[in-house]
């Protein structure tokens, strides 16, 4: 049917110009932040691309939701707005017949946000966390940028390095000050080499360089010239690498086996967000409808509204349950039956071409 094939071609349409603008907006605010760590040298440079997307995994189930609530209703009200809908109203078909094509069109992108809220989000947060705390395990050399200064994890040497070999065995033109004994220690050397003893310690063997020696507050230096100079590099006991208690990296069978209220509110959390999407579907059909005479921008705004309301409540609801103030079921379910029951007032109203609101209330 041309109804059909023409409404689900321009919610297709809607629904990917959306998510790409959403994505660029998350990526490009959470680069900022990411950027910031990686100009103070807490991560290293090939560590963003991995942070960016681990973030966007965490952030993609309620995307998907809020792109898919505005792609039914930018394309209904912008069908209102050219009177294309009074083109199928006049040839017989009503509000409801809407809601069959694109239940169809939400369903898989619904299943996506059940998938990604139930398993693969959790997964991201899981690695996200594990990658941090495995950068911290990383020897100082590893989180060296070529040409910039960076300290040492125990405050007493600096590097600074120009430039790495492709394998990143080989540095070149090196500086490496340092304190010890009372003395500042420059050392300076055009090229180094990364070795490993028998005993798995790291060194880094400078070739062909200087050493510079003297006291804080003293002119007095003395010089040493050498063919070969070892450094050591500094490298914490690697330890078992634990997430902790981040609830959003454990695993959605964790939380069924747990009788955690903080598991329990974060296990009901993770199925609210497929229940979400699929409510403010309903909620988009009659909210979409305008007079083709007046603006749209009016009812997007409230529609906008009521998401930021319905998604404010289940996170303070979230909350409230987590610290286990309330009953697991007296605290997120109540919000979904409160829109829901929004949500199916307002398409019986829309059906019957009827106002949003009682005579009685305008009497009033």
């Amino acid at each position: 049917m041309l109804f059909k094939t023409s409404l689900t071609k321009e919610l297709f349409y809607t629904s990917l110009s959306t998510i790409l603008i959403l994505s660029g907006v998350v990526i490009a605010q959470r680069s900022v932040y990411i950027f910031r760590l990686a100009s103070k040298g807490i991560i290293p440079n090939d560590a963003i691309d991995t942070v960016l997307v681990f973030n966007l995994l965490k952030h993609l189930p309620l995307l998907l939701s809020l792109t898919l609530f505005l792609s039914v209703l930018i394309t209904l009200t912008r069908w209102y707005k050219d009177s294309e809908m009074v083109i199928w109203f006049s040839s017989g078909l009503s509000l409801g017949s809407l809601i069959k094509p694109i239940i169809i069109f939400s369903l898989p992108i619904i299943i996506l946000i059940a998938s990604l809220s139930l398993y693969i989000s959790p997964w991201a947060v899981y690695k996200a966390e594990e990658f941090k705390k495995g950068l911290k395990s990383r020897d100082e050399l590893a989180t060296i940028t070529p040409g910039v200064f960076k300290e040492s994890k125990s405050d007493n040497r600096i590097f600074y390095v120009e430039g790495f070999s492709e394998l990143g065995n080989v540095v070149k033109n090196i500086f490496v000050q340092s304190i010890q004994n009372g003395k500042i220690g420059v050392i300076i050397a055009n090229e180094g080499e990364r070795i490993e003893n028998k005993r798995g310690e790291d060194y880094i063997i400078m070739k062909d360089g200087s050493r510079y020696e003297g006291r804080e507050n003293s002119q007095e230096f003395s010089t040493t010239y050498f063919k070969e100079y070892g450094v050591l590099v500094e490298k914490e006991t690697r330890k078992i690498i634990s997430v902790g208690e981040v609830y959003e990296a454990k695993s959605t069978l964790e939380l069924i086996a747990s009788n955690s209220s903080r598991y329990k509110a974060e296990l009901y959390w993770r199925i609210s967000l497929p229940i979400s999407a699929l409510l403010l579907v309903f909620l988009a059909i009659p909210l979409s409808v305008i007079n083709p005479r007046s603006g749209r921008s009016v009812n997007i705004i409230m529609a906008l509204l009521l998401f930021v309301i319905y998604n404010n409540l289940l996170g303070v609801s979230h909350s409230i349950v987590s610290i286990g103030n309330t009953k697991v079921w007296h605290g997120l379910w109540p919000v979904h039956l409160f829109f829901a029951t929004i949500a199916f007032y307002l398409l019986y109203r829309r059906n019957l071409n009827l106002p949003l609101l009682p005579k009685i209330i305008y009497k009033n």
